[in-house]
C-alpha cells in the first residue's frame, strides 16, 4: 500500500508530493489524487518525492504523465525527485525521463 504526504514548504512556491510503497493499480488513485490536489493549490513548483517508491506500474506512470501535463498546463514546474534505481530504470525505459524533470 502507498502512503502520501502532500505538503505546501514555508516558502509557498513549492509542493512536495512524497510517495512511498508500490504504485500500481491498486494504489495509483490516491497518486491522482494527491497530484490533482498540488496543482490546485496552485504553487510555482511540484516536486514528487520518489525516494521510497519500491515499484512503479504502467499506471502509475500514467498518473506521472496526467501530473506533469496538467502541470505544464497551468505553467507549474513539475519535477521528479530522488527515485530508486529501479524505479528510475522504469522511468529511462518508459521515455518520461525525456520530457520530466528528475533530480537525483
Amino acid at each position: 500500500m502507498i502512503e502520501q504526504v502532500t505538503s505546501l514548504d514555508a516558502d509557498g512556491g513549492t509542493t512536495t508530493v512524497s510517495l512511498r510503497g508500490e504504485i500500481d493499480v491498486l494504489t495509483v488513485e490516491q497518486v491522482r489524487v494527491a497530484l490533482s490536489e498540488a496543482v490546485a493549490g496552485r504553487p510555482q513548483q511540484i516536486v514528487v518525492d520518489m525516494a521510497d517508491v519500491a515499484f512503479i506500474d504502467s499506471t502509475g506512470l500514467g498518473a506521472l504523465i496526467s501530473g506533469f501535463q496538467r502541470a505544464r498546463d497551468q505553467a507549474i514546474a513539475f519535477q521528479l525527485a530522488r527515485p530508486t534505481s529501479n524505479v528510475r530504470q522504469i522511468l529511462v525505459l518508459s521515455g518520461l525521463m525525456e520530457v520530466v524533470q528528475v533530480t537525483p
